[in-house]
This record gives structure tokens, sequence and C-alpha cells, in this order.
């Protein structure tokens, strides 16, 4: 059954579950809305880097730090449809784009629609993360085929403020209303490991919960570290059993959406990760970068499918299934 109303006492009762047990009700749950073989595949293209000026505390892009991320204009429409190209060829069912900015400016809306027309005619799923949007830019995002719309709102309430001051929780989540309310589908999660505590986790993850309309995607990612960046004195690494946990949190909580595991899978065992899709993960990025982070290398997730049995989604509009065909190359 999917709920609307959770509260944080009912969430973190699951999250302080025996593993075994959490693990059981998150499985159970995720196998009433999705094929628990399948994983969804994303990748992702900066399309415009660095020199956002917002502050927060954990973005190489950001300007106000000084982490040597050089800023670089908009790309062109089809140097982003090559990378779209070379994101289909290998394998990827949605290409997402993301430009480091505070929000799009009204000269940049063409072009942005252009290359949403652009991947879409390639037989990709659409998404985009631009930073804060007007109803009238969500309109036009929509009219350009755009599917979904990415803005994480990464932490707790009560821990935001010391992540970012340049806006606020509700700046964030009224950019969600509106993508939702223009018919853009949602993808929101957050970033753990900034120093936060477990009931901050929970509670990011019941903020989005109790939306009138849970997101229909939603990343997990693992902070990486980043020098010069505000969080980096601050950051705690990520019990691994803590991520199995918020997993399946967000599983149980948001049984219908995507949850994906997006930042942070180099630092991951494979081992973890399969901790993960029992827990009820379902996506992953793929392609060697995000943004200006590490992401692995795509043979090695082909090689963990093929050994594990699963297999990857297909693209939008096709008809065929991907099968799991690459060996691997481990000896049995």
């Amino acid at each position: 059954m999917v709920r609307h109303d959770w509260t944080m006492a009912e969430a973190q009762h699951f999250y302080d579950l025996p593993l075994p047990d959490l693990m059981y009700r998150a499985q159970t749950a995720h196998r009433e809305h999705f094929d628990p073989t399948v994983v969804e595949t994303a990748s992702l293209l900066s399309i415009k880097t660095g020199g956002c000026p917002e502050d927060c505390g954990y973005c190489s892009q950001s300007a106000h730090h000084k982490t040597g991320v050089k800023a670089t204009r908009l790309m062109e429409v089809e140097e982003v449809l090559t990378a779209a190209r070379r994101a289909a060829a290998s394998g990827a069912q949605r290409f997402c784009m993301g430009a480091a900015w505070r929000s799009p400016k009204e000269r940049d809306m063409d072009k942005l629609c252009a290359m949403v027309r652009g991947v879409t005619e390639l037989g990709l799923e659409t998404c985009m993360t631009l930073g804060m949007l007007t109803p009238d830019q969500v309109v036009r995002l929509k009219a350009a085929g755009l599917d979904f719309y990415n803005h994480n709102i990464d932490t707790s309430p009560e821990y935001y403020a010391t992540i970012t001051t340049t806006r606020t929780m509700e700046d964030r989540l009224e950019t969600i209303g509106h993508v939702r309310k223009g018919g853009i589908r949602v993808c929101s999660g957050g970033i753990l490991g900034m120093g936060e505590e477990a009931t901050d986790r929970i509670a990011m993850l019941v903020t989005l919960a109790t939306l009138p309309a849970h997101p229909d995607s939603v990343p997990v990612n693992l902070w990486n570290e980043i020098a010069n960046t505000p969080v980096q004195s601050r950051a705690k690494p990520v019990d691994p059993f803590a991520l199995v946990r918020t997993v399946a949190l967000a599983r149980l909580l948001m049984p219908a959406s995507v949850v994906r595991l997006s930042a942070g899978r180099t630092g991951m065992s494979d081992e973890l990760q399969v901790l993960c899709f029992l827990a009820g993960a379902n996506s992953i990025f793929i392609g060697d970068v995000l943004l200006t982070t590490e992401n692995p290398a795509a043979w090695k997730d082909q090689d963990m499918m093929a050994r594990l049995g699963m297999r990857f989604a297909p693209a939008k509009g096709s008809v065929q299934t991907i099968e799991p065909a690459v060996p691997s190359r481990r000896t049995a």
C-alpha cells in the first residue's frame, strides 16, 4: 500500500529492525511493484559545469569553493546529442543533463528544449537538473518532452541550513511542486555522509514520503570526498549497513518509486551493492563520470549483472530485453 502519512516514529521503527527482518519487509514491498531481477540504467552529463552561485557545502561546482573545477559555458546541442548517442550505445535507458545553476536563464531555454527534443528522438528517457524552475519554465520543458526533473532535497529539514544557506528547503520543495503540477515526473533524493546523523537520513526520506505524490525516482548518494568544500571537514564515512538500512527504508516508505544507487558506487564493493539491490534499489548510473566525480566502468556493471543473473531494463520504446550476456571476467 502506498501511503503519504508516515511519521518519524514509524520510519525509525523500520530503520531499527533487525537487519534480516528489515530486508525481508523491503524485499516483499519491492516485489509487489517491481521485478527484483531488473535494474534501470541512466547516464549523466554535465551540460554546464562550475561557477554555480549556490554555496552547497558538498559541491565541487560552487563558485564559493576553490575546488579546481573550471566554469564552462552551456554545451551546444549537437555536443549533448553526441554524448547521448554514446549513452544509448552503452545501454542507458535514461539520459540526465545537469547544469550548475541556481536557475536557468530565459536565454538558455530554447537550447535546453532543443536538447530534450533531440535526446527523446534517440529513444532515451530524458531528465534534467537545472536548479530552481518557474512554472513557465516547467511548461516549456514539458512541451519539449522532458520526462523527469531531478531536484534533490539533500538532507533533513533540520540539517539543511548546515549544508546550504543560499536557498532553503522550502525553495526546493516549491520547485518540486511546480514540476509535479506541470506534469513532469520528479526525481528527488539525498546525500549521505555529510556529517548528518541517522535521524537526518530518516527525516529526509520521511519528507519525501509525505509529499502529496512520492518522487518517481529517489536517488541515494554517498558523498564523494572533495577537497576545499565545507563538508570535507565534518564528513563521516557511512557504515555499509547504514546505507543498506537507508535504501530499505526508502523502499518501504515509497514502495512504487524507483530507488537509485547514485554517487559513491566506486567506493562500494559488489557485495554491498547486491545488498542494496536486495533492500530495494533498482536503478544505477552507468558511465565513467557523474558530473565531476568517478563512476564504475561499464564493463564492471555488466559483469556484476551477469554474475547475479540480473538484467538491465530496456531503453524506452525498445521491445527487446537486454540479457546479461557479457561473460564474467572472473573465473567460476
